[in-house]
């Protein structure tokens, strides 16, 4: 029998031995380390002659070999050992309820933008977007509030560390009103010099910003400003358009409508606009939705417009306030602050 036998077998002996992956590599240690058993017998091969050198190294060789092989079984074995416990405490129990992944669905204020956008769109409305950063001259200057009117104080706004080319401070727009302006100055200049120029029709919605917060106001809040102009338009197609409009986004026809008289700048007269509903919670109570009135002969001409020609309206709606009506909501906070035990409801 060969002398390096009870070796090998002392080392697949340890080796079974080894519990862990640590206790493994101490065992090898011991056997192929630098100070190990088969390291030892190859550092005796120096004292040999080299008939009794090349066969004793054969031999050592040959053990080397066997317990690297019973070793690296041994590695196999305990990392399959582990993966099995890791495969047992991870096992999936197939009786418990599956895991869905929620879906997705619209704000509640997005619906109302987008209802809205649909109703005026059936009645021949474009929808303008424009820039939340605005200059002084658009925010206020061109609908006939110049610097140091006391109205700006009704509008006390944002402002950002940053100039217009007059020098004057950009500011986050209090109202999306400077879009009427803007669109209507571009339509004009498509139409310059045509005998005849399409009414102007248009809805701006979107985000403005005011310093205001409670439960019915918001810093941040959404409106849609609304402008017809023609050479032939009057408070009957302003009264005849927002009637229709207010009972379809609401779908009922058992609504009333008034306008209380009321003071903007850029609007000469202006009225309220009030709603009351004929059934329901609400019934009875007159709520004010919109501001309105003929546009101002000034904005007229801030559009690149005559006066002496042309004429229309413009109104301003809170969609954050149109859909809390919609929606029966009584707090504007709520629909900022994220808890989606309030915006499931929606989806």
């Amino acid at each position: 029998m060969n002398d390096l036998e009870p070796l090998v077998q002392e080392a697949h002996a340890d080796f079974a031995q080894a519990v862990t992956p640590a206790d493994l590599e101490n065992a090898k240690a011991r056997f192929l380390g630098k100070s190990g058993r088969i390291t030892e017998q190859l550092k005796a091969l120096g004292a040999l002659a080299p008939d009794e050198k090349k066969a004793r190294g054969a031999l050592i060789n040959a053990a080397k070999q066997q317990i690297e092989a019973a070793l690296n079984a041994r590695r196999e074995a305990l990392a399959h050992a582990e993966l099995q416990t890791q495969l047992e405490g991870e096992a999936l129990d197939v009786s418990l309820p599956g895991r869905q992944r929620g879906s997705g669905g619209l704000h509640p204020i997005s619906r109302a933008r987008e209802r809205i956008e649909a109703i005026f769109g059936s009645m021949g409305f474009d929808v303008a977007d424009g820039p939340e950063i605005e200059t002084d001259w658009y925010s206020f200057t061109a609908l006939n509030n110049p610097e140091n009117h006391p109205a700006r104080s009704m509008q006390d706004t944002f402002y950002v560390d940053m100039k217009d080319e007059h020098g004057a401070w950009l500011n986050l727009r209090p109202h999306t009103s400077p879009m009427q302006v803007r669109y209507a100055r571009a339509h004009a200049k498509k139409y310059e010099g045509a005998a005849v120029m399409p009414d102007i029709r248009v809805i701006a919605p979107g985000r403005t910003y005011r310093v205001d917060s409670d439960a019915t106001h918001s810093p941040m809040f959404h409106q849609v400003e609304g402008l017809w102009v023609g050479e032939n338009v009057s408070f009957k197609d302003l009264k005849a358009m927002y009637l229709d409009f207010i009972r379809a986004f609401f779908e009922t026809d058992e609504l009333k409508l008034r306008f209380r008289p009321s003071y903007f700048p850029f609007t000469e007269p202006s009225a309220e606009i009030d709603i009351m509903f004929e059934r329901g919670p609400l019934k009875g109570r007159w709520l004010e939705v919109s501001g309105s009135g003929q546009v101002h002969p000034q904005v007229i001409r801030n559009m690149g417009l005559d006066p002496e020609r042309y004429i229309g309206f413009a109104f301003g709606s809170g969609i954050d306030r149109l859909a809390m009506l919609r929606y029966g909501i009584s707090d504007l906070r709520l629909f900022f602050d994220g808890d989606l035990r309030f915006l499931n409801q929606f989806e």
